[in-house]
């Protein structure tokens, strides 16, 4: 398997494992403060991947030069999963999935800015299509308020946070120097569990751990392991092998896996009427591919 096949591969699992976060954040969202709960994830996952480090590739001083690098991206990441479970009190996992799935016009965007990278007319077709499939689901089909832009609180907080997530796809290529990528990782964790130790101070401090709903920890522990550890790695990995436009394209399988989540645990499907955006999104997805080919 070629270097750019392991990338999409990487960012396949990492579609799965993303999509449980929105169906776990919705049930926690209003249990917890969002930033008391990310600042716990952030330390879970930050010694998950130290200890994957220190057994693979070791944590050498090199990698720690100019921390600042570490600090702008945990802080970027922070912004963004505080974000996420804000918008998720209110809106619906299935439609926050949607307003995911606009990151990879926001990241081409990026991508361009920061790193020069041009879209080919297949990649600028499949991104405009995989926008404008989000934004059916999000209005749920409905023209009349598509035209008056009748966003959902939820989900307008949730896109300034999509906002700094297409902004570290590109951040990653940049500020990397060679460091591998569990190792990145590791820095941009342990910062970011720095910035919301001190922006969640007052959270953290009066939050009663004992007393939260089991459901509270099931979220905490998989958003940590399995949302943070493993997709982290993923991200970096794939972002070092692909443009940052294909990169963030794989977020267009999000809110099908959302579905498949939500009928995992009885929460039910969305109504039809969300489908054809759906399948606009695949369609953008099997276009991006296509151009790999």
């Amino acid at each position: 398997m070629g270097e750019q096949a392991r990338g999409h591969l990487a960012m396949l699992v990492f579609a799965a494992l993303v999509a449980g976060s929105f169906s776990l954040g919705a049930l926690a969202a209003n249990l917890i403060a969002p930033a008391a709960l990310n600042a716990l994830r952030f330390a879970i996952a930050g010694a998950i991947i130290g200890g994957v480090a220190l057994a693979s590739t070791g944590l050498p001083r090199a990698a720690f030069r100019a921390p600042w690098r570490y600090a702008v991206l945990g802080g970027i990441f922070a912004v963004y999963f505080v974000l996420m479970f804000e918008g998720l009190k209110t809106a619906k996992p299935v439609s926050a999935a949607a307003v995911f799935t606009l990151t990879p016009v926001l990241s081409a965007g990026f991508g361009w800015l920061m790193l020069r990278q041009r879209l080919t007319r297949r990649i600028a077709l499949a991104l405009a299509l995989g926008a404008g499939g989000a934004l059916w689901v999000i209005f749920r089909g409905d023209l009349a308020a598509m035209a008056r832009f009748e966003v959902g609180r939820g989900e307008a907080i949730f896109f300034v946070g999509c906002v700094a997530h297409a902004a570290y796809t590109p951040l990653v290529r940049k500020l990397n120097r060679g460091e591998p990528a569990v190792v990145f990782s590791f820095g941009m964790m342990v910062a970011g569990f720095v910035v919301l130790s001190l922006f969640g101070a007052q959270d953290l401090a009066t939050t009663d751990w004992a007393a939260l709903p089991g459901i509270v920890w099931v979220t905490i522990f998989y958003t940590a392991i399995f949302a943070s550890a493993a997709t982290f790695v993923l991200l970096q990995y794939a972002t070092l092998r692909l443009p940052a436009a294909k990169v963030m394209a794989y977020t267009y399988l999000t809110p099908a896996w959302v579905i498949l989540w939500q009928l995992a645990i009885g929460q039910g499907a969305p109504g039809w009427v969300v489908v054809p955006g759906i399948a606009v999104t695949m369609l953008a997805l099997l276009l991006l591919l296509r151009d790999d080919r």
